[in-house]
């Protein structure tokens, strides 16, 4: 997974609209908890806490990340915010949250359908009553196509990153290998990471959030094509 890439991440998914991605989710959010105001919010996998640095603004927030390096820049840009290392797959906080998400394509990280539903559980496990929560999911194993190149390049005056890789799988893992070129004014690096993510149908998203009790339904478009399956938690009697 991510090596050396953290304190890069922002400005290589600086294409990214988040502010306009944040609303979109606070409007999904707000319609689907009918029975109150959500209020609390946790983002698993929260990664440097880009969403949250603006869903915070309308909720208590917290994040969840595997990768103690991104966290450490998630609480610099959300100062007063809980963040937990934690993995998504089997997490335990002790306490439930009205709105859960999980963005990004995180959730292809899970690698295996086993995991998948472990992950989808212990989302759920921390789901307040009507709580609502919003998956956004990686590809699907139809979509995912092998040998494409691609490519990507940051130029800031004190920072140059290029950015290769070419799409590779193993049965139903997708496996991408970044190869970077780093310059700074101290010098340039090269270094490379690989990136493991689980291959999910439709049918299997669906069947992990129906299977931990959540009532589903799928938003083909999402934030960014990608879709999002939005699970909703049973209201209390």
């Amino acid at each position: 997974m991510f090596t050396k890439s953290q304190r890069f991440y922002d400005e290589i998914y600086s294409f990214k609209d988040y502010a306009k991605e944040s609303e979109k989710l606070r409007a999904i959010i707000e319609l689907h908890p009918a029975h109150h105001s959500p209020r609390t919010l946790l983002d698993v996998a929260c990664g440097t806490a880009m969403h949250l640095s603006h869903l915070m603004r309308h909720y208590r927030c917290e994040g969840l990340d595997l990768d103690a390096k991104l966290l450490a820049i998630a609480r610099e840009r959300c100062p007063g915010v809980a963040f937990h290392e934690g993995d998504m797959t089997d997490f335990r906080l002790g306490r439930t949250f009205d709105a859960i998400t999980c963005l990004f394509s995180a959730i292809g990280y899970a690698t295996t359908t086993e995991k998948l539903h472990g992950a989808i559980a212990a989302m759920t496990r921390h789901l307040a009553p009507g709580g609502v929560l919003i998956v956004e999911p990686w590809l699907a194993p139809d979509i995912w196509k092998t040998g494409v190149i691609h490519s990507l390049v940051v130029d800031k005056p004190d920072l140059k990153i290029a950015r290769f890789n070419t799409t590779l799988r193993f049965g139903r893992t997708s496996v991408v290998d970044f190869h970077y070129l780093v310059g700074k004014s101290e010098g340039v690096e090269y270094f490379i990471e690989r990136h493991e993510l689980g291959l999910f149908t439709h049918e299997e998203y669906v069947d992990a959030f129906r299977a931990s009790g959540l009532e589903v339904s799928h938003d083909p478009e999402g934030l960014m094509g990608r879709g999002l399956y939005i699970g909703v938690a049973k209201a209390a009697a």
